[in-house]
């Protein structure tokens, strides 16, 4: 992780511990949980908005009255609405990408979720999805959401992370590792 993103995902932990810590004392997580899940499928959506977030270019007044803009026609709660104001105010929206992630791993754990970031050669079917889901979870002992990517470069096999455990089954890494052991044969 480069030292950018570090800072940027230590900035975010401490606001998404405050928006949360507020959102739950206000009885509010289903509307946060609402607002999270709408930022992040803006920012995914939105070149603009990404660029917004990012560009040093715009003032932090132009930020500030382009993001309370966003926040006003995305419907979103007085918390979240005031938090993006306060970023905004602080020249801190390049944060927000990593705040969304950190939120959602806090209210994953309030509802006793995990994620398990999931990659596979082809999509899983239904059947392979819901088997491995209980699987992890007679592993983990919590429910898991699996949050599948499609990469061919695997060849086959999986590779599973959940939290800080990672498993990887990929034909990919098995090959690879023959490959060191023959390396050191001969």
């Amino acid at each position: 992780m480069s030292e950018t993103a570090g800072i940027s995902t230590g900035i975010a932990a401490r606001y998404a511990t405050a928006v949360f810590d507020l959102a739950k004392d206000g009885k509010t997580i289903k509307a946060l949980e609402s607002d999270v899940g709408a930022l992040e499928s803006a920012m995914n959506q939105s070149a603009d908005l990404r660029t917004l977030l990012t560009s040093p270019l715009y003032s932090r007044e132009e930020q500030g009255a382009a993001i309370s803009a966003v926040a006003k026609e995305m419907k979103l709660s007085a918390t979240t609405s005031n938090t993006l104001a306060l970023l905004a105010s602080k020249r801190r929206l390049f944060v927000l990408p990593h705040l969304v992630r950190v939120l959602q791993d806090r209210l994953a754990e309030e509802r006793g979720e995990v994620t398990a970031d999931v990659t596979t050669a082809k999509a899983l079917t239904k059947a392979q999805t819901e088997a491995l889901a209980k699987t992890l979870k007679a592993q983990v002992g919590k429910s898991i959401i699996i949050k599948e990517t499609v990469d061919e470069s695997i060849i086959g096999g999986l590779i599973v992370k959940v939290g800080s455990k990672m498993i990887d089954t990929s034909i990919a890494s098995k090959l690879n590792a023959l490959q060191n052991t023959m390396k050191e044969v001969g």
